[in-house]
């Protein structure tokens, strides 16, 4: 029977309806992807010309010099995990530009705009024109989380919430192929983060002091049904609420609010679970992943990493109530990628 399901981190609410996934045509399935032409390949080692100006990048063989890290002249080769702005960014920099004025008939109470300000940039996950974290080596994805939390630490001080995300193939939203994450530093902390921000204070406050992710990470693991795979640094589950087929979330063993903090980061295991999905749906999926990390004004929170695979669309249903219909239960999907 199917079963309405809420998510404890978020409030959102889900159709768990597994039966779906039954029918005709209805089995989560995902086409390889056509390789990248390094010829094309704006982002590939060698063709550091083609973007705008490094702010930072990870050389072998150096320490920090200006914005680049190692020994090693700034936009030529050499680099293993390279940051450069957004050639098309969605957020301006305080400085760069005059505040609009508000359009002559603006009433604030109906209509509001504000100036686009922060940070906008791209870290390219490795030199090699590969498509998926899932096709790099785990050092590397271990080397690119590095630089995600690097430059997450940079522009947390000045910004409310800073944004880490990756999307993947063209179906998860990429324009350019080549594995890389975009980093948004915002001055504003936005309404689905404050909502999470709110929902973890109120649990501390009526557990005194417990940590929501935390609790649910140990009540997890304790149940098994949901977890995929465990390691000394992080736990990876398919969530009880999971509002797509296949989603996974990675949390840290210990509790720790800020994914740009030093600590471990769960890279091994990120990785891990990235080859189980393409293993288990015969390629490296279409997915969305993103860092939450504790938002401005948060005094309890827990970093955590969601992947999203885009198996499936967004139709009526999700986008008229934001109600979720997934046709992979959470426990079917955890048992089929544990065995991947």
């Amino acid at each position: 029977m199917p079963e309405i399901r809420v998510d404890p981190l978020s409030g959102h609410r889900s159709i768990i309806a597994g039966e779906r996934s039954r029918r005709p045509g209805g089995e989560p399935r995902c086409e390889p992807a056509e390789p990248i032409d390094p010829a094309t390949d704006p982002f590939a080692e060698g063709h550091e010309d083609r973007t705008p100006p490094e702010l930072y990048a990870v050389r072998p063989g150096g320490g920090p010099a200006g914005g680049t890290r190692a020994g090693g002249i700034p936009n030529t080769p050499g680099w293993t995990v390279r940051v450069v702005p957004n050639l098309y960014p969605a957020l301006t920099p305080r400085g760069e530009g005059d505040e609009p004025a508000p359009p002559p008939q603006a009433r604030p109470e109906l209509f509001t705009a504000l100036p686009a300000y922060g940070a906008h940039e791209v870290v390219v996950n490795a030199p090699a024109s590969v498509l998926s974290l899932a096709e790099l080596s785990p050092e590397q994805v271990l080397a690119a989380m590095e630089v995600w939390r690097t430059r997450m630490r940079v522009h947390s001080a000045d910004s409310a919430y800073v944004q880490l995300i990756v999307n993947e193939r063209r179906e998860g939203g990429a324009s350019l192929p080549h594995t890389h994450a975009q980093l948004y530093a915002l001055d504003f902390v936005p309404a689905e983060v404050a909502r999470e921000r709110e929902r973890a204070g109120a649990y501390a406050t009526r557990t005194q002091g417990h940590d929501l992710l935390g609790d649910l990470v140990a009540e997890e693991v304790r149940l098994r049904e949901r977890v995929v795979a465990i390691d000394e640094e992080a736990v990876l589950l398919a969530p009880y609420a999971s509002r797509v087929p296949f989603q996974l979330m990675l949390a840290p063993r210990r509790p720790r609010a800020r994914f740009e903090d030093d600590g471990p980061l769960g890279a091994a295991l990120l990785h891990d679970g990235l080859q189980r999905l393409a293993r288990q749906l015969g390629a490296p999926p279409p997915l969305n992943l993103w860092v939450r990390t504790a938002p401005r004004g948060a005094e309890r929170f827990c970093w955590r990493i969601d992947v999203w695979p885009r198996l499936t669309h967004l139709a009526g249903l999700e986008l008229s109530t934001g109600l979720n219909l997934n046709i992979v239960a959470p426990e079917r999907a955890a048992a089929l990628l544990r065995d991947a």
